[in-house]
């Protein structure tokens, strides 16, 4: 996650202390899914993806992409905060559907809530040297700068099916994954549907409002 966020680099280890302060910035919060307003539930108790796998804390998924087919009441997000205690960037869980498996990771939005930071991926099944390039450090800087939404505020971004240009060039687009279609289809997938309005649509919708109050 500090990773996706900015926060510690690919090949940085931190000691105990360090990790202490990095993690300082930054406030856990649980909430509900489908309002997006923050709850009373503890974030140190809280597991997402055993609350997803439960039918009493989660509910069935609408027909996606993704391959999603429970949705949790809850989530646990993090916002990372400046010195001011102003909102500087939010890192949310995704998950979805690759070749081979799910992919498990996080993105990192910036304050304006439109334009990716990062992303990173902890877990998944992929091939090595294919769609395990999603682990490729030179893949996930091409993310930075990227916007999510399109004109009429629904998710857009994209693994493109080959090479693309700058942010500025092709805001929505990332380079693909030489040989590995489905994995990069995958990620496009998972992302906009956790962005979208089924996901943490109503979160990001919340957040803008208190940043324009």
């Amino acid at each position: 996650m500090l990773v996706a966020a900015g926060l510690v680099s690919e090949d940085e280890r931190l000691t105990s202390e360090e990790t202490i302060d990095r993690f300082t910035p930054i406030r856990q919060v649980v909430i509900d899914i489908e309002t997006g307003e923050s709850t009373a539930v503890d974030p140190q108790l809280f597991d997402q993806r055993a609350a997803e796998l439960d039918v009493a804390t989660s509910f069935a998924a609408p027909p996606n992409s993704a391959g999603i087919n429970r949705i949790p009441f809850h989530a646990l997000v993090y916002e990372v905060l400046n010195e001011g205690d102003e909102l500087e960037l939010v890192v949310l869980p995704v998950h979805g559907l690759g070749l081979w498996g799910f992919l498990y990771g996080f993105v990192a939005i910036d304050d304006d809530l439109e334009t990716v930071r990062g992303l990173t991926f902890y877990e998944h099944k992929e091939t090595p040297g294919l769609g395990g390039e999603v682990d490729n450090p030179r893949w996930k800087s091409l993310w930075n700068g990227r916007k999510i939404f399109g004109a009429d505020g629904t998710p857009e971004i994209e693994v493109a099916r080959g090479a693309v240009g700058t942010p500025v060039e092709d805001p929505w687009l990332v380079d693909g994954l030489s040989g590995a279609t489905i994995t990069g289809r995958g990620v496009t997938n998972l992302l906009r549907f956790w962005l979208g309005q089924e996901g943490y649509g109503p979160y990001l919708d919340r957040l803008q409002e208190r940043e324009d109050d």
